[in-house]
């Protein structure tokens, strides 16, 4: 458990808080923009997933919010269903059923995923951040800020838009912005000091202070080079704190009885806790001091943040890797963090909108590229290559999947990738085949199952007629059925080919009568 001192190491995850805040601020207005829904909800849905969801979770350094990668089922299911407030009352039953997920210890879910494919996860949202985000830093913002799939919503993909941002102007001012503020960070992860009043002051909240003077010396001095509203954040502006209260819409809980709502809740139930899993998972292997999560618990955080962001008009929330990946990054050490940042976005929000709203999305680009750089380092593929071919095709392939269609998608490629590989190496090597004279020996080296029955098949396929074959089961301790099958039908046959079978097995297996010399049924001890 991670509960005790959560106040110890507020002076890491104060600063920690402040960079969280800044890089989900704008990914909660662009997966709401994405998803069809209006911009308060991704705001409030990044709110409670760090306030809420942040105290009830185990996990020291995980971030929750609204996820990108849940914006084509949210946007399928706006469209669908009668209203936006049957939507909402959709996300509070998902929560629901999460915590039926938890209450079945359906965490243990995420402990099958191999690490080949956690790392290319990792990897392969660090490059989706980089290439996402490029278009942003000159200004091109056609496609919504979160959205983290191949396929976009105006039809194209993640290189057309590539191409397409070539093909258009720049906007010269945000890419200088972004450029100074790209340099700076990665001047900065090296040059700050270790002591001093310096030591904990975060790079990206420099880099965002910069882009507002930047931008404000651009209006005033090179006008050609100001960036325009439509390139800069852009919180809802209430009059006042109070009157965000009337911006919250509530669940249609006279739609419960629409079919159409529980499917929805079911397929946000599911796809966020396995998001939700393989997130935390993902951070753990993060988090510089191993700590492991309580994935059970996680889930129960979950399923409490998606009731209470339906009911206050919020998206579904999940852990986001993007959130969390720039928190560890930012040396945060507890909860603190998360529950930190979802305070400063909901103080911006209520107290200075309008300031927020001077930030240019080529300053927080920016961030979001140094981030993606940091988890996609040249030097974890080379890490991956040295491991050997068994750990570096499943991570890879799990990044290609993930790049070309979607987190989920791409995890289920590099699982069945990773298993294929798990499977391969459990069959090479087990059965061992020697012969001598006129004296065979078959041995199986480990437990047999299903798979190795072609390796089984093989060695017994090579006995030669008139030999004696012992075949030695000694150093197993379990024999699948389908390989029994196999080493009976050679047995009965064996008589025809003039082969003498023995079989030497420590524990109890039901075998066809054998020529010469009966099993021994004695019990494995």
């Amino acid at each position: 458990m991670h509960n005790t001192g959560l106040l110890t190491s507020w002076r890491q995850d104060l600063p920690a808080s402040l960079v969280v805040a800044l890089v989900a601020l704008p990914l909660c207005l662009g997966v709401a923009l994405a998803s069809g829904a209006p911009l308060m909800s991704g705001m409030i849905a990044g709110i409670v997933g760090g306030i809420v969801v942040g105290a009830l979770s185990r996990s020291p350094l995980s971030v929750s919010g609204p996820a990108a990668g849940l914006t084509t089922i949210v946007l399928a299911a706006i469209t669908s269903l009668p209203s936006f407030d049957a939507f909402l009352l959709a996300v509070v039953l998902a929560g629901v059923l999460q915590l039926l997920f938890a209450a079945t210890r359906g965490g243990v879910i995420a402990e099958f995923v191999p690490g080949a494919v956690i790392t290319g996860m990792l990897a392969a949202i660090g490059l989706i951040l980089i290439l996402k985000q490029v278009p942003h830093a000159v200004g091109y913002d056609r496609d919504p800020e979160g959205d983290m799939g191949f396929a976009q919503p105006d039809g194209g993909n993640t290189f057309t838009t590539l191409l397409n941002m070539l093909a258009t102007d720049f906007l010269w001012g945000a890419a200088a912005i972004a450029a100074i503020s790209l340099a700076f960070l990665f001047w900065w992860d090296k040059a700050k000091p270790k002591q001093g009043p310096f030591k904990l002051l975060p790079g990206p909240l420099v880099v965002v202070l910069f882009s507002v003077a930047a931008n404000e010396a651009f209006r005033q001095f090179a006008p050609d080079l100001a960036i325009g509203p439509s390139h800069l954040v852009q919180v809802p502006v209430s009059a006042t704190p109070l009157a965000l209260v009337d911006q919250i819409r509530l669940p249609d809980f006279g739609a419960i009885t629409n079919a159409a709502v529980w499917t929805t809740a079911l397929t946000l139930a599911i796809v966020a806790s396995l998001e939700s899993l393989l997130s935390v998972k993902a951070v753990d292997e993060l988090d510089p001091k191993r700590r492991v999560t309580d994935k059970n618990r996680e889930l129960l955080a979950q399923g409490i943040g998606n009731i209470t962001s339906g009911l206050l008009g919020g998206l579904p929330v999940t852990s986001v890797i993007v959130r969390s990946s720039a928190n560890v990054e930012s040396a945060a050490d507890s909860r603190l963090s998360t529950m930190l940042h979802g305070l400063w976005l909901l103080l911006g929000l209520a107290v200075i909108p309008s300031i927020l709203n001077l930030i240019p999305l080529s300053a927080l680009a920016a961030v979001l590229i140094a981030t993606g750089y940091k988890l996609a380092k040249p030097a974890l593929f080379l890490q991956r290559w040295r491991q050997g071919l068994s750990q570096f095709i499943p991570f890879v392939i799990t990044v290609l999947a993930i790049l070309f269609t979607d987190l989920l998608i791409g995890i289920g490629i590099g699982l069945a990738v990773g298993m294929g590989f798990v499977i391969w190496r459990s069959t090479g090597n087990i059965i061992t085949y020697v012969e001598y004279g006129g004296t065979v020996m078959v041995r199986a080296r480990r437990n047999l199952y299903f798979m190795h029955k072609p390796a089984l098949q093989d060695a017994l396929g090579r006995v030669p007629d008139g030999s004696e074959l012992l075949i030695d089961l000694s150093g197993t301790s379990y024999v699948d059925l389908d390989c029994i099958d196999i080493i009976n039908s050679f047995v009965r046959g064996a008589p025809f080919r003039n082969i003498d079978v023995r079989v030497k097995a420590d524990h109890a297996m039901k075998f066809a009568p054998m020529v010469n010399a009966p099993l021994t049924r004695a019990r494995a001890t």
